[in-house]
C-alpha cells in the first residue's frame, strides 16, 4: 500500500471516528420510560443564539445531590424529568451551567412545585446566560491571532499553522484542564462538533472530479484556443484569458482553475516576448471575481454556503448580475493598468506557434466526453438538488464515484491528486475558529457590531462588505470569513429587513473580492505566486498590492451596488 493510500485509509478512520464521537455523545436525560412531570425550558445567549449542551440540574434546598439532570439541545430546550418519589415540601430550583458562561439559579415558585407534584408540565421562562471573560478566553483568542499572524507572514505553512493552533488548544484543554478548569476550551468531541462535514467531503469530491478533468488536457486546449480567438490582439487575448479564466473558477474552485491556467499562459507571455505577470495578475483577480458566482466556486462560497444552507441556485441568481458588472469594470482596468506591455508584445513565431498548439491537444478525447456528461448531471443536481434536500457535497461525491466508475482511471493516483493539505487545513481552521466561538469572542464582536449598526439595513450590508474587504487584504479571507459567519448569524436575526440572508452575500462579496486587495488575501494570489516565481517571474507583495489593491476597491464597490439594488430596489 503506497503512502497516498496510507495517508487516505488513516483519513478516513480519523472521519469515523470523529462520527461515532458524535454519534455517542447523547444528551444527558433522565432514566425513566414512565409518563413523568416534566420542567421545560430554553436557554440563550445575550445574542438570543441557542446554547447547547448546558448542564441543567433541579436541586433541593441542603442536597448536595441533584434531584434530575439533563443537557440542553442544539435548540437550546431541554427538559426536565420531575422525580414523582419527591414528595417531601422542599425548597426547589433549577440551575443551569456550561463552560465559558456564569451559571443561572432559578428558583421554583410554590405553585409551581404543586404542580410538578400533581404530574403536570412547567414551563420556564426563557434563561439568558452571561459569557464569563477567563483564562480560557484569552487562550483561544491568542492562539486564533497567532494562526493569522502565522499565515499572513509565510513563517509556517497555512495547514501547518492551523494544525499547530488546534493541536496547542487541545492539549492545552487536556493537560492544562487536569490542573485547573480555567484552561478548559473543549473537548475533542466539542472541538469536532466545529468542523462542517460538508464543506470538507464537498471539496473532497470536487478535488477527485478536477483530477479526472486535468488529465483530459482541456484547460491547456482552453488557453490556447484564447489566443487563437484574439487573433493574435495582445489587449483581446487578456479579456478572453480573464473571461475563461472567471468561467472556469465558478464551475471549479479558483485555486484549481490557476493551477492549471498559470503554466500554459507563462508558455503564450514568453511566446508573445511579454511580462507573464501582465497576463497572470488579471487572471487571478479575474478568478477571484467571478468565482463567487457560484456555490463551488470559492473556498469562502463554500463555507457561506455550507453554513447559511444557500444553494448553487441561490448564488447563481443573486450574485451573477453583481460578477458581470464587476468583471467588466475589472476588465477596462487591467486593460489600462498594463497598456504599455500589451502595446509592445511581439507576434508568436511558426515554430513558437506550432510547440504551443502541440502541448494543446486533447489528450483523451473519449474521456472528456464522459467528464461532460457526468459534469452536465452534476451541473443539473447542484441546481435543483435543494429541491430535494440534496447537500452539495453529496452531488459532488456521486460525481466523483461516477467517473472514477466510468473512466476507471488509476485509483492511486487520483486519490494521490487528492490535496489532504488542504482538507487538514479547513478542518483545523474550523476547530480554532470554533473556540474562538466557543470561549465568547464572537460572540463580543457581534455585540460591538450589533451597537454600530443598529436597525439600519443600508449601514449594516456597507459594514459587512467594506469591513470584510479591507480586512480580508491583511487576513486570509478563508480563516477571516469562517470567523465572521456566526456574527452575521446574528445580524441577519436582529436587522429589520435581513432575514432574506443579504448579509451572507455581502460578506460573499466582501471576503472573495476582497482578496484581491494583497497577495495574502486569497489562497489562489499565493498558489500563482508560487508557479510564476518558479517560472522565474516573482510577484512580490509591494507590486499585488499595486495592481490590485484598486482593482479590489472598483470590483467591491461595482458588487456593492449591484447588492443595494438587487436586495433594497427589487427585493
Amino acid at each position: 500500500m503506497n503512502r497516498a493510500l496510507r495517508f487516505s485509509f488513516v483519513f478516513a478512520l480519523l472521519l469515523a471516528g470523529a462520527f461515532l464521537v458524535m454519534a455517542h455523545e447523547q444528551p444527558l436525560l433522565a432514566q425513566t420510560t414512565t409518563p413523568q412531570a416534566q420542567i421545560v425550558g430554553t436557554v440563550h445567549d445575550r445574542q438570543n443564539q441557542p446554547i447547547a449542551r448546558a448542564d441543567v440540574q433541579l436541586r433541593a434546598e441542603g442536597s448536595e445531590e441533584p434531584l434530575a439532570e439533563t443537557r440542553t439541545q442544539p435548540d437550546g430546550t431541554y427538559k426536565l424529568q420531575f422525580p414523582a418519589a419527591d414528595a417531601a415540601p422542599r425548597i426547589l430550583s433549577v440551575q443551569v451551567q456550561r463552560s465559558h458562561f456564569a451559571g443561572q439559579t432559578l428558583p421554583l415558585e410554590s405553585g409551581q412545585v404543586s404542580r410538578l407534584r400533581a404530574g403536570e408540565t412547567v414551563a420556564l421562562p426563557d434563561l439568558t446566560l452571561l459569557r464569563r471573560v477567563g483564562l480560557a478566553f484569552w487562550i483561544a483568542t491568542l492562539l486564533f491571532v497567532l494562526m493569522l499572524v502565522l499565515i499572513a507572514t509565510g513563517k509556517l505553512h497555512n495547514t501547518l499553522a492551523s494544525l499547530f493552533s488546534a493541536a496547542l488548544l487541545l492539549g492545552i484543554s487536556y493537560l492544562g484542564g487536569a490542573v485547573s478548569e480555567d484552561f478548559f476550551v473543549f473537548d475533542f468531541s466539542g472541538a469536532v462538533r466545529y468542523v462542517d462535514w460538508n464543506v470538507i467531503f464537498l471539496i473532497m469530491g470536487m478535488m477527485i472530479v478536477i483530477a479526472v478533468v486535468e488529465r483530459t488536457g482541456i484547460f491547456q486546449w482552453l488557453a490556447f484556443f484564447a489566443y487563437r480567438l484574439s487573433g493574435g490582439r495582445i489587449w483581446l487575448l487578456l479579456a478572453v484569458l480573464m473571461v475563461f479564466t472567471g468561467i472556469a473558477s465558478a464551475l471549479l474552485d479558483n485555486v484549481t482553475t490557476m493551477l492549471l491556467m498559470v503554466p500554459i499562459t507563462v508558455q503564450i507571455s514568453m511566446a508573445l516576448g511579454m511580462n507573464p505577470l501582465a497576463l497572470l495578475l488579471p487572471e487571478v483577480l479575474a478568478s477571484n471575481v467571478f468565482g463567487i458566482s457560484t456555490l463551488v466556486g470559492t473556498p469562502t462560497n463554500i463555507l457561506i454556503g455550507s453554513y447559511a444552507h444557500l444553494s448553487f441556485n441561490d448564488f447563481l441568481k443573486n450574485q451573477t448580475p453583481g460578477v458581470l458588472l464587476a468583471m467588466i469594470g475589472l476588465i477596462l482596468y487591467t486593460e489600462y493598468v498594463y497598456r504599455r506591455e500589451l502595446r509592445s508584445s511581439g507576434q508568436i513565431s511558426p515554430v513558437l506557434l506550432a510547440k504551443l498548439e502541440e502541448g494543446a491537444r486533447i489528450r483523451e478525447p473519449g474521456h472528456l466526453k464522459k467528464v461532460g456528461w457526468v459534469g452536465l448531471g452534476m451541473l443539473v443536481l447542484f441546481v435543483t438538488g435543494e429541491q430535494f434536500e440534496l447537500p452539495p457535497a453529496v452531488t459532488a461525491l456521486l460525481g466523483a464515484t461516477a467517473l472514477l466508475l466510468w473512466i476507471q482511471p488509476n485509483i492511486e493516483e487520483m486519490i494521490e491528486a487528492v490535496d489532504w493539505t488542504t482538507l487538514v487545513f479547513f478542518i483545523t481552521l474550523f476547530i480554532v475558529v470554533g473556540a474562538i466561538q466557543e470561549v465568547g469572542l464572537i460572540s463580543f464582536i457581534a455585540d460591538f457590531i450589533g451597537a454600530l449598526v443598529g436597525n439600519n439595513l443600508v449601514l449594516t450590508m456597507l459594514v459587512i462588505i467594506w469591513f470584510s474587504a479591507v480586512l480580508s487584504t491583511v487576513i486570509p479571507n478563508i480563516p477571516f470569513a469562517a470567523a465572521l459567519l456566526p456574527i452575521v448569524t446574528f445580524l441577519s436575526t436582529t436587522v429589520p429587513g435581513a432575514d432574506n440572508k443579504v448579509l451572507f452575500y455581502c460578506l460573499s462579496v466582501g471576503a472573495a473580492m476582497g482578496g484581491n486587495g494583497s497577495l495574502i488575501g486569497a489562497s489562489a494570489n499565493m498558489v500563482t505566486a508560487g508557479i510564476a516565481e518558479r517560472a522565474g517571474y516573482p510577484i512580490t507583495f509591494n507590486y499585488f498590492l499595486k495592481k490590485g489593491f484598486p482593482a479590489m476597491l472598483l470590483t467591491v464597490a461595482l458588487a456593492t451596488v449591484w447588492l443595494l439594488v438587487r436586495f433594497l430596489v427589487i427585493g
